[in-house]
């Protein structure tokens, strides 16, 4: 089954930089976008890669303008564009529980919700490192910053958790694979 999201990434990238002027939510939009491309290749999803990509970088589309309407206003923002609806429920799925009712259902989507905080964590850990990447991160470290609330508290533990439970993972596996897939948006940056 191949999704479509009736829009491509150079549009989307133009969507997201008509909302989003802080770079850091461009970055994270295009971090999120990589590791969801990652993802698509390796849980078998090669033919929809692209729309996974496209999840990953529009997610937050509506957060730096709208920060009380997050996965609220998104739906609206991604109509006028002519985004496909399945893409825009992924987008919402995101929020689920937090700040929507629009549940994760498809893999991809519950992929997104796990992911998307995950990689926050993942991406302040990096930059304390001396490389100041990911590059030999071990998921061993990883939890030990994770179980530090303290630690990148931003970042809602209690999401990455249920992530991995919706998708039926060890989170250790969930942090493995996450870890991979910032390593490789690393690589897509040299």
């Amino acid at each position: 089954m191949t999704l479509n999201a009736n829009i491509t990434m150079e549009q989307a990238r133009e969507l997201l930089g008509k909302y989003n002027k802080e770079p850091f939510h461009i970055q994270h939009g295009e971090t999120v976008s990589s590791v969801m491309g990652y993802f698509a290749k390796e849980l078998g999803y090669g033919e929809d890669e692209e729309f996974w990509r496209l999840a990953g970088l529009l997610h937050d589309i509506d957060f730096e303008m709208w920060p009380d309407e997050h996965c609220v206003k998104a739906p609206e923002l991604l109509k006028e564009a002519g985004v496909s609806d399945e893409l825009i429920h992924a987008v919402q799925s995101h929020g689920y529980g937090l700040v929507c009712d629009v549940e994760p259902v498809h893999e991809m989507e519950k992929v997104l919700f796990a992911t998307d905080e995950l990689t926050g964590l993942i991406g302040a850990y990096a930059l304390m490192r001396p490389e100041k990447n990911c590059d030999s991160m071990e998921v061993k470290s990883l939890k030990k910053k994770f179980k530090d609330k303290k630690f990148a508290a931003g970042c809602n533990r209690d999401v990455i958790q249920l992530g991995a439970e919706r998708l039926g993972w060890e989170l250790s596996d969930l942090f493995e694979k996450t870890i991979k897939g910032m390593q490789q948006y690393e690589a897509e940056q040299k």
